[in-house]
């Protein structure tokens, strides 16, 4: 995948004005909002490109000019979903993070470079028709599911969608608690899939470090059974789940030995499974 970033088209008329105090970057795009959950996570949320088409899920590359002048470039989900007229991203901070150290102190009205050739695995597209869709993540991701979980082709496909989130600590689960307590109280997806809809979206967070209601990783609540007690759900089989993987590399191996262990197979664009990892999750030291 090129970092190389290309010369964008301008009308033949346009000129640059040298008065303009902060010149427009090649794939420029200006920064709506802001949100830092605590010392180490931020949401924030960009305008979109006119042109720009994606399926929720997709990621594309986004990022700032490093101090050479060389675009600093990650690969970053969308967390909106595909009907949202801005975009919206979900990111940790890596204090010497070559990207994350600049990308942290962003605010309203600043730029950000951004690609908009949008690919990724974690798309609908990519999975066989079932029941049960299981999203499992780690951390910060989260982010293609939150714009899944948005997205009514979830649930126009699957009868229940069911999130699985593991972090360290409580704190560190706040993004997705409140974004799917706001889509449980969602009135348009409640006219849209009757007054019950919470309980076609279930949610499942632990911590691994921190106390909580609901502790241990995803991989040890799935083999135990622990989860489909909580929940009332049946064990997962290839022919009613399907699941989606983004976390640390470690994690999607992890989980994906479980999920084979279950008769689950991975699945790709090309040829749609019953499972299928994010290869392209952006970790530590961004």
């Amino acid at each position: 995948m090129s970092l190389d970033i290309p010369v964008t088209d301008a009308p033949a008329t346009q000129t640059p004005s040298p008065k303009r105090d902060k010149p427009t970057m090649p794939d420029a795009q200006t920064v709506t909002a802001v949100k830092h959950w605590n010392d180490r996570l931020f949401s924030f949320r960009v305008t979109r490109p006119a042109s720009l088409r994606f399926r929720s899920g997709e990621f594309v590359m986004i990022g700032l000019p490093g101090d050479n002048g060389k675009p600093i470039l990650r690969a970053y989900s969308i967390a909106s979903p595909n009907w949202d007229d801005e975009l919206e991203f979900y990111s940790i901070k890596v204090p010497d993070g070559p990207l994350t150290s600049k990308l942290q102190h962003i605010k309203e009205g600043d730029q950000i470079i951004l690609r908009p050739k949008p690919v990724g695995t974690l798309v609908l597209d990519a999975l066989l028709p079932g029941k049960r869709l299981w999203f499992l993540a780690t951390g910060t991701g989260l982010a293609p599911f939150a714009s899944l979980m948005r997205d009514p082709d979830s649930y126009e496909r699957f009868e229940q969608v069911i999130m699985m989130h593991t972090c360290r600590t409580a704190d560190e689960l706040n993004y997705g608690r409140e974004l799917v307590e706001k889509l449980r109280e969602d009135p348009l997806l409640a006219e849209m899939y009757g007054e019950d809809f919470h309980e076609r979206l279930l949610y499942y967070p632990t911590t691994t470090r921190e106390d909580s209601p609901r502790m241990g990783r995803i991989t040890d609540n799935l083999t135990s059974g622990k989860v489909f007690a909580d929940l009332g759900l049946p064990k997962i089989t290839a022919e009613d789940d399907r699941a989606m993987i983004c976390g640390s590399l470690a994690f999607n191996v992890d989980v994906k030995a479980v999920l084979e262990g279950f008769g689950l197979r991975e699945g790709a664009n090309s040829e749609p499974k019953e499972f299928v990892v994010e290869k392209a999750f952006v970790g530590d030291g961004i």
